[in-house]
């Protein structure tokens, strides 16, 4: 009886069609076919899309290449572009045209927590390299010493500000939507802060290993795990992504980890690259590497030398961490990826987005970006920087967190405990 019905009368609750997604198709199409048939070796277009995905490639790393010359203070402007294209993107996953006509200014409205967001991140991270670039100038550091003191209080009121901003907002029959709108922004700036954070704080501790080779090996892994799948990719490698393949993956890792070794004895002999920045100036830098850059030479074994015609090797130590970030980027980051085909499969679409030709959106570049940043981080902060304080840790806290009233305090009691250590031995 009901079949009867729904053939005469038209349905009561019509269909809402998201018409900024019209590329679900591309995933619902191929959903039944065999896993094969989604490799790269079996694509009639495949050098058609080959020859735009390397035009876009190229145009990228020389972009990249060039920002890196400009120095932190441009790589960070990069970051921070990056960024607001990844929310964009994001934001639109779970919007809908037709509830978004019924609620004027809510997009507005996500758009305010992301900056807050932004403004708590970089205002954490670049508080004392700000500082820094303004001491010359008392006026500005005032000024300066004054907000980074308040910074917290001024972000918190910017987001119960926000949060009173949507409450008001709520309109009956539209709860749901917007509690979800509500609860995906916020995830939406767990996933783009988080990682962006680790990735800023690299930049500033030098451009070197903390950014330029862990990003360098993800596009090496990347690059190669297409080409290797391209020419020789015949196994399935991962059900979420089926135009992955052993081949690629194998292919990827061994050349990711050989260029790790290779860009890492040459990266690490330019200062630029290696000086950590301790203010936002773009002068360039002087400072000495210590020993992670300096040259060692060791004597390789007889059983090898008798094969090769050298006796010795000359490696930088850091060639030695560089294994082990190229072992992540190889084996574990790639999984950033899956993590993102299985989201995209969640939702329908085939990609994030469409700004970068042959790619997708700027998100389904920087999935395993998002991995290796936080490891980067945490392996530096682990197994390379001395765990103890040092005197010039101690004055930037002082600096930072200390009025001019209260440094000279503290430099006069200073001077009189050192004094009377001077007369009691």
């Amino acid at each position: 009886m009901h079949k009867e019905n729904t053939g005469d009368a038209p349905s009561a609750h019509t269909p809402r069609v998201r018409h900024h997604r019209k590329r679900n198709t591309d995933v619902v199409a191929g959903a039944g076919k065999p896993n094969g048939s989604h490799l790269l070796v079996n694509d009639s277009s495949k050098y058609k899309s080959f020859l735009i995905r390397a035009y876009s490639t190229v145009w990228m790393i020389g972009g990249f290449a060039l920002i890196v010359y400009l120095g932190h203070l441009y790589i960070t402007a990069m970051v921070v572009v990056i960024q607001i294209f990844m929310a964009r993107e994001l934001f639109n996953l779970l919007r809908k045209t037709h509830e978004d006509k019924q609620l004027p200014g809510f997009r507005l409205l996500n758009w305010h927590f992301f900056f807050t967001a932004m403004l708590f991140v970089y205002g954490r991270i670049l508080s004392q390299r700000l500082v820094n670039t303004v001491t010359p100038d008392k006026v500005l550091y005032r000024l300066v010493t004054s907000l980074i003191k308040y910074h917290m209080a001024i972000c918190y009121s910017l987001y119960i500000s926000g949060f009173v901003w949507f409450i008001l907002t709520l309109k009956k029959k539209m709860y749901k939507y917007q509690f979800s709108q509500y609860a995906w922004t916020h995830m939406i700036l767990i996933v783009v802060f988080t990682q962006s954070s680790f990735t800023v704080a690299n930049i500033f501790e030098g451009i070197f290993w903390l950014f330029l080779l862990p990003a360098s090996l993800i596009v090496i892994n990347d690059i190669f795990a297409y080409i290797c799948g391209f020419f020789f990719g015949r196994t399935p490698l991962i059900k979420l992504s089926p135009k992955k393949t052993w081949e690629g993956f194998i292919g990827a890792s061994i050349t990711t980890m050989i260029s790790a070794f290779l860009l890492a004895n040459i990266m690490g002999r330019f200062l630029w690259l290696t000086c950590p920045r301790e203010d936002l100036s773009t002068g360039w830098l002087h400072c000495d590497p210590g020993p992670l850059f300096k040259q060692e030479t060791h004597a390789l074994p007889g059983w090898i030398s008798n094969w090769l015609p050298w006796k010795e090797i000359s490696v930088l130590p850091v060639q030695w961490h560089a294994l082990c970030l190229g072992l992540f980027a190889s084996i574990i980051a790639p999984f950033g990826g899956f993590f993102a085909s299985g989201f995209k499969r969640a939702f329908k679409v085939k990609d994030f987005g469409d700004s970068i030709p042959g790619h997708g959106g700027i998100t389904d570049r920087m999935d395993c970006q998002m991995v290796m940043a936080v490891f980067a981080y945490i392996y530096h902060q682990s197994f390379v920087v001395p765990q103890s304080l040092s005197v010039d840790k101690l004055l930037n806290q002082i600096i930072t967190n200390l009025t001019l009233e209260e440094q000279q305090a503290l430099f006069t009691k200073l001077g009189q405990m050192l004094q009377e250590k001077v007369i009691g031995s």
